[in-house]
């Protein structure tokens, strides 16, 4: 095998392998550096638009430190990097605020195009609301809908609260643990503006599980917070925080959330989930998270993240049928 690394903005890697044939193509490198665990890592080769890509995921285990080194050292050798197991930017309505630990891990890229999946959660989650409504029939007027997390998806969180459904957002109750369900996106903005510009400055793993955290459970909180989810028809938001809560007797409960992997589907039927949405595909078996995405969508674009507009990821979706992925888990 031959490989070719010319710098980015033009840079490609160029692949001949020998086998029964001679292949050469043209391959396309996305990697997610995440601070989630090391467990979760995958690698697949897609077909994207008629462009074959290669894309990674590497955990670090929670360790900020080699999530540093591990971009550096990508840095200027792939096409596009995705920042998982952290936000850098939370967007709420018209307001950016900026995770400043996001940041750092952002800002030692220096060459590559770096994204959060930020960008594309505006787009294709609101979009997946839409899509769950009008041709599946999952998501209706009026049912109860517990968003674990919602600062971080905002634009899930509109477009459920905007199609009429019962919406309680569990921020302050699963990342602050204050037993304050809020109820309306206008009480949610008014939080936001309350306590992101301090809790943005704080260390990111005391506000959301990274490495190991992500493969436990808080069983003292599973019991004092199982009422929301039994109350609940519809469980959303973020995976990591859905599943560290989740109780026993999750009976027909749909989960409309981001990356699975084929043990978190066997976690949910035990759990006794009826219904599983990603928003974002699946491939080999299990859905990558939404920087993993929009890293590709940068790449495909061959434009710098802050030149892509909503209107840019809403057509490269349309032409890349971009479907939410549901499975049914009562059926094995």
């Amino acid at each position: 095998m031959f490989l070719a690394n010319l710098g980015y903005n033009g840079r490609v890697n160029i692949v001949i392998k020998i086998g029964v044939g001679l292949e050469v193509f043209l391959l396309k490198h996305v990697v997610s550096v995440s601070l989630g665990s090391s467990r979760r890592d995958h690698t697949v080769r897609v077909e994207l638009l008629g462009e074959k890509f290669k894309i990674s995921r590497m955990g670090t285990d929670g360790d900020f430190n080699r999530a540093l080194e591990v971009l550096r050292e990508l840095d200027g050798k792939v096409d596009a990097i995705g920042l998982g197991g952290i936000d850098v930017y939370l967007f709420v309505r018209r307001k950016r605020y900026t995770i400043r630990d996001g940041l750092k891990l952002m800002e030692a890229v220096k060459v590559t195009p770096v994204v959060d999946g930020s960008g594309l959660k505006n787009t294709l989650e609101r979009e997946v609301v839409r899509i769950l409504a009008e041709k599946t029939g999952l998501l209706k007027r009026g049912m109860r809908v517990l968003m674990v997390s919602s600062l971080d998806r905002f634009g899930m969180a509109e477009a459920l609260s905007d199609m009429g459904c019962d919406m309680t957002f569990g921020d302050l109750i699963f990342t602050m643990g204050m037993t304050y369900p809020v109820r309306t996106v206008a009480e949610l903005e008014e939080i936001a503006g309350r306590t992101l510009p301090e809790l943005v400055k704080m260390p990111f793993h005391m506000l959301y599980p990274t490495g190991k955290k992500q493969e436990s459970q808080d069983e003292a909180k599973v019991k004092q917070f199982a009422h929301y989810y039994h109350d609940a028809e519809v469980i959303a938001g973020d995976y990591h925080l859905i599943r560290r809560f989740m109780p026993d007797g999750m009976d027909r409960r749909i989960i409309l959330t981001n990356t699975t992997t084929r043990e978190d589907i066997d976690f949910l039927r035990e759990k006794g989930v009826g219904t599983l949405v990603t928003t974002t595909p699946e491939f080999e078996g299990r859905s990558f998270g939404t920087n993993v995405i929009e890293a590709a969508m940068v790449a495909i674009l061959g434009k710098l993240p802050e030149q892509i507009t909503p209107a840019d990821y809403l057509d490269l979706l349309d032409k890349l049928d971009f479907q939410p992925r549901v499975l049914n888990l009562e059926n094995r």
